[in-house]
């Protein structure tokens, strides 16, 4: 019998979405669209892999010419518009117009510098290329750029020439084997506890240990691509295939992920595609003389709210320059994937600016086509390069088929941010008393994701915890951690705090998602905010640090914190929790604030009710038998009341209650989470 092949269209997210049937046709062009951008590769490359080798043959790259049989260096750049290049530096004196590039084809030019007539052309040489064009002479950055640092004195930007030392150890980890993925979000710079920049070497050596014992599995670094402003927290990228040299040397990033990978951590990389700082001096703008090179000339090119410029994504040789710069970071650095700032911004040309994304039709109107398929093409070669990868979309539209197969229309991310869930979470805490919270708006809020695509929930990121925003330990509790932390003091703001503290987070990772985020430091209740050096500040280190002394001290309720997060992922991990089936209400009773749902057979019992613990509440269950209490989140070593004995056993049995077959009754104390499985 003859197989049935289903015709490739990319309307199968119909199936799944029977709502998205009036736009078959825009699904279809989707799907055709990225077909021909993949057809218009494969003309000039004989795969997008390939394609997406450039900076291999861009920027500066030792070689050995075979007609010259000569050792040395070939620089190529890309400037169509440039009338003229020159390469100098430290290795010719500075002479600004002796080393000449020679204009190629498709706007390239070259230069091949021989080692033995350049001797000072060496790892460490500093150097620029020199571009006139556009009524400018100008000394520039290389756009391919693998190394760059900053004079101490005149803080000028320099690229250096950089060869890799590093002989990886732990080549076979596979980031696959660490699913479901509890992630760890970090900032190398302000990781550390001294008033100043902390490095890779001071992340491997203190904070990976801290990560592993916590029982997360992923790492995810902001910040790792060059930028000239620390303060924009690595947002405004100006050299892309540049690690950060404020943190130290390319090797020792490598060092990092490799000892990572030898503990089971997987690391993935915030990379920034969506935009790039404006700068001339430091970045790409105006590279060849012209503000429409590497993006839309103005005011399309300019992102007004985050004062950078947009890429032009219909161009090839910008999705060769942002696919190269994918696969170097996967292939040179070995990162295990990519959290993709901004998606919102590039999917629309409004940027996702006063779009509310209340109707279906806001998805397929004001869209950027080319941005939509370079995402796609950046997907499919992640998965190719490493099938195992993670590719997770910052996006707060909802784009139907984000996170779904590029065949099926989608656009092939692994994951989006569950971005609605931390607003919540802060709207609450800002503008309701506790005896208002609605435990069916926050179930709603934590299960409202598209069916079939995967999340990452996060009761707060970075985001969360700038200057001008609070932390949730610190809406909680604000100057009160000050002066009561300490284990002895009793303060009822502070013991508040502690609880909701812990069932935030605790109902976040158990219903919002498929994966788990966490800010370095909120784990245990950091306080205060993140605010980098800047003139509003006097350019303090201050708050640009974490203070990892306050976790670590035995007298300090932070302690508490600490030690739930831990037991949390625990019970996640050994219960299979976040990648069991979706959880189903068992009772939802406001006017107690008492949330019952069942999942990977486990009873879930919440009371979010502040004052008012029941001692014989009582509500069905769908399994009989024996029961046991296997966590509480109102221990003693969690900051509680041990109010639960562990060693009770209770009985489902009928009667059932609330439409299920059989019913329990347990001692719900006010402000916690309980969980039950049946004893077998």
């Amino acid at each position: 019998m003859a197989r049935i092949i289903e015709q490739v269209d990319g309307t199968s997210l119909i199936k799944i979405d029977p709502w998205l049937a009036p736009y078959n046709e825009a699904l279809k062009f989707r799907y055709r669209y990225y077909l021909s951008r993949v057809e218009d590769i494969l003309r000039c490359s004989e795969s997008v892999y390939s394609f997406a080798g450039a900076y291999k043959y861009f920027g500066l790259n030792p070689c050995y010419d075979e007609a010259k049989k000569l050792k040395g260096y070939y620089y190529r750049e890309w400037a169509p518009n440039a009338n003229a290049l020159f390469i100098t530096g430290d290795f010719n004196n500075w002479n600004r117009y002796s080393h000449p590039l020679t204009k190629i084809d498709n706007g390239n030019w070259e230069i091949f510098l021989p080692i033995e007539s350049n001797p000072k052309l060496v790892p460490g040489s500093k150097f620029k290329v020199r571009v006139i064009g556009g009524g400018k002479d100008m000394e520039r950055i290389p756009a391919y750029a693998n190394y760059v640092i900053q004079n101490e004195d005149t803080k000028e930007f320099v690229p250096c020439v950089w060869k890799s030392q590093f002989k990886w150890k732990n080549t076979g980890f596979k980031p696959e084997l660490n699913f479901p993925y509890k992630i760890y979000e970090a900032h190398i710079g302000m990781a550390q506890e001294k008033e100043g920049v902390g490095t890779y070497k001071e992340f491997k050596d203190n904070i990976l240990p801290r990560i592993k014992e916590d029982g997360y599995n992923v790492v995810q670094l902001m910040a790792i691509q060059e930028h000239p402003y620390y303060g924009s927290f690595g947002y405004h990228v100006s050299n892309f295939f540049a690690p950060s040299s404020r943190f130290g040397t390319p090797d020792e990033l490598k060092d990092l992920i490799d000892t990572a990978h030898g503990m089971g951590l997987a690391v993935i990389m915030d990379i920034v595609h969506s935009h790039s700082c404006k700068n001339t001096l430091e970045g790409l703008n105006q590279f060849d003389g012209t503000d429409y090179q590497y993006f839309h000339a103005p005011p399309r090119g300019d992102h007004n709210l985050w004062d950078s410029k947009v890429f032009n994504y219909s161009k090839l040789e910008v999705v060769q320059f942002l696919l190269s710069n994918i696969r170097y970071w996967l292939e040179e650095f070995r990162f295990d994937g990519f959290r993709f700032d901004g998606v919102t911004s590039m999917m629309y040309l409004h940027h996702g600016m006063g779009c509310a994304f209340d109707h279906y039709d806001r998805y397929f109107h004001d869209i950027d086509i080319d941005a939509i398929c370079y995402l796609q093409l950046a997907n499919e070669l992640i998965h190719k390069i490493k099938p195992g990868a993670i590719s997770i979309a910052e996006d707060v539209s909802g784009m139907p088929g984000l996170c779904r197969q590029v065949s099926e229309g989608g656009i092939g991310f692994d994951y989006r941010l569950s971005m609605g869930v931390p607003d919540y979470w802060i709207k609450i805490l800002k503008h309701y008393r506790d005896e208002d919270w609605n435990i069916n708006e926050i179930w709603s809020v934590l299960q409202n994701r598209r069916y079939g695509e995967k999340h990452v929930s996060y009761c707060e990121s970075h985001d969360q915890a700038l200057v001008g925003d609070k932390t949730i330990a610190f809406w909680l509790m604000c100057k009160e951690m000050y002066w009561h932390m300490n284990k002895d003091d009793n303060s009822f703001i502070i013991d508040r705090g502690i609880a909701l503290h812990k069932l935030i987070r605790f109902v976040t990772i158990v219903l919002g998602g498929e994966a788990y985020l966490n800010f370095m430091g909120n784990e245990f209740g950091h306080p205060e905010w993140v605010d980098f050096p800047r003139a509003g500040n006097g350019w303090s280190y201050k708050y640009a640090k974490r203070q990892w002394h306050l976790v670590d001290d035995p007298k300090l309720k932070y302690e508490y914190l600490q030690n739930f997060d831990k037991a949390m992922i625990k019970l996640c991990d050994h219960y299979s929790v976040m990648s069991s089936y979706a959880p189903r209400q068992l009772n939802m009773d406001n006017d107690n604030k008492i949330m019952i749902f069942e999942r990977s057979n486990l009873i879930f019992v919440f009371n979010f009710n502040p004052s008012t613990s029941i001692p014989s509440y009582r509500f069905g269950v769908p399994f009989g038998g024996k029961y046991r209490v296997v966590f509480s989140s109102d221990e003693a070593s969690f900051g509680g009341y041990d109010r639960i004995d562990k060693s009770v056993i209770y009985e489902g049995k009928a009667p059932g209650s609330h439409s299920q077959p059989y019913s329990l009754e347990l001692y719900t104390p006010s402000r916690t989470a309980l969980v039950l499985e049946v004893i077998k």
